[in-house]
């Protein structure tokens, strides 16, 4: 931004969990962030965002992404 601040944000879909334990099962989303649960189809909880954060920052400070592949294998 202009005032050098940075903004976040998510243009996927956003749910809101009852509490720290509740778990998903949506495959929606960019497959370079997805979780390794994601990629088993397996129910993933809040710490998936974390696992796309880590992500996130790896690509910001390298420029590149960190898992490369042909799919989601």
């Amino acid at each position: 931004m202009k005032d050098m601040s940075i903004k976040l944000g998510d243009f996927g879909i956003a749910k809101v969990f009852n509490s720290t334990k509740s778990r998903a099962q949506t495959m929606i989303g960019t497959p370079y962030y997805f979780s390794p649960e994601m990629c088993k189809g397996e129910t993933y909880s809040y710490k998936t965002d974390i696992w796309s954060l880590g992500v996130l920052l790896y690509e910001i400070t390298v420029l590149e992404y960190p898992f490369k592949g042909k799919n989601i294998s």
